[in-house]
């Protein structure tokens, strides 16, 4: 890599992988490899949490994106080998999470929404097996929405070009919600479902539904639910509407 701790990325590479796969989910979880025989049976000298502390950290932007790539090429080859959706049509999940962290020396973490200390990526996942189609990093205090017009940009041709030829559709919650999303679907032909804050002219067009077009869905026994739907500018809208019955 040139860098400090850019020595046998193989072995450093490696070591984090056969954690992870172990179920760590911090640097130091990685010490466990080192246990007994287990560095016979991997087939390579596990390294120290601290050594990959400074592998790590001597990543570069570039390095990531390199690394995005190789998510690509394997998500690709997976999907080649029977298991993607081919031209049947997918779901797609777009979603943010919060990725907590301990020490204020953390590049980029910051407390946002939730109070706590992290990062808040990006995440968009299939619908029916759960698999991660992509994913980006941002500061803990990023907005829920934030770069995801440009994410739907990478999403839809990492896919694509992963073999995915049937109909697309993206589900979201309101966070997601805006204009510039909306566009880079139908830019990409994606259908899309996206829950839409309720103002004042959202709040206007459900007014104007037809009480009789109202129709009872399934709901626990404390309540009521119904749905309808109407036209808001250009899209079709779903309202749903709840009520708790008493005893």
């Amino acid at each position: 890599m040139g860098r400090v701790g850019g020595a046998n990325p193989g072995r450093k590479a490696h070591t984090v992988i056969h954690s992870i796969v172990a179920g760590g989910d911090c640097i130091d979880d990685a010490d466990m490899l080192r246990a007994g025989s287990t560095q016979k049976i991997l087939g390579h000298n596990v390294m120290a949490p601290s050594t990959l502390g400074t592998f790590l950290r001597a990543f570069t932007i570039g390095h990531v994106r390199q690394l995005d790539k190789m998510t690509e090429t394997v998500l690709t080859r997976a999907w080649t080998a029977g298991a993607g959706p081919g031209d049947l049509p997918m779901t797609i999940d777009l979603d943010s999470t919060i990725c907590e962290v301990h020490g204020d020396t953390k590049a980029g973490a910051s407390y946002g929404y939730t109070k706590k200390l992290g990062y808040h990526p990006l995440l968009a996942t299939r619908a029916d097996t759960g698999e991660i189609l992509h994913a980006w990093m941002r500061k803990g205090a990023a907005h829920t929405g934030r770069n995801a017009s440009r994410f739907v940009d990478e999403l839809a041709g990492r896919v694509r070009r992963a073999g995915a030829s049937g109909q697309l559709t993206i589900r979201a919650d309101s966070g997601f919600y805006s204009n510039t999303v909306i566009d880079r679907c139908r830019h990409h032909n994606i259908a899309f479902s996206i829950t839409i804050p309720q103002n004042r002219n959202v709040q206007s067009a459900i007014s104007m539904i037809n009480q009789d077009t109202w129709i009872d869905i399934d709901y626990p026994d404390s309540g009521i639910a119904q749905v309808a739907e109407t036209v808001y500018g250009n899209d079709r809208l779903i309202v749903r509407r709840t009520r708790i019955v008493g005893d």
